[in-house]
């Protein structure tokens, strides 16, 4: 089951995490207090790249609209070795 992440709607604006079926709708309140919330949508900014020396590193696409596929997927224009 995934995990989201909401935060409260009002400052101070606290996060918590709560495993949720995909199926499930979003929540509007905190499970336990009730407090208006809203979920956080997250996405990375890079991709993992694998070098030919066999080092590892992460790249920043540096696109603020990447492919359906990411950045990974050489769809984003940029050359990736």
């Amino acid at each position: 089951m995934p995990t989201y992440v909401y935060e409260s709607v009002e400052p101070p604006h606290e996060r918590f995490e709560i495993s949720q079926r995909m199926a499930d709708p979003a929540l509007t309140r905190h499970p336990d207090t009730g407090v208006p919330v809203r979920r956080v949508i997250s996405g990375g900014l890079g991709f993992m790249s694998h070098h030919g020396d066999g080092a590892s590193a992460q790249a920043p696409c540096g696109n603020p609209n990447p492919p359906a596929g990411g950045c990974g997927s050489g769809q984003c224009g940029h050359s990736h070795h």
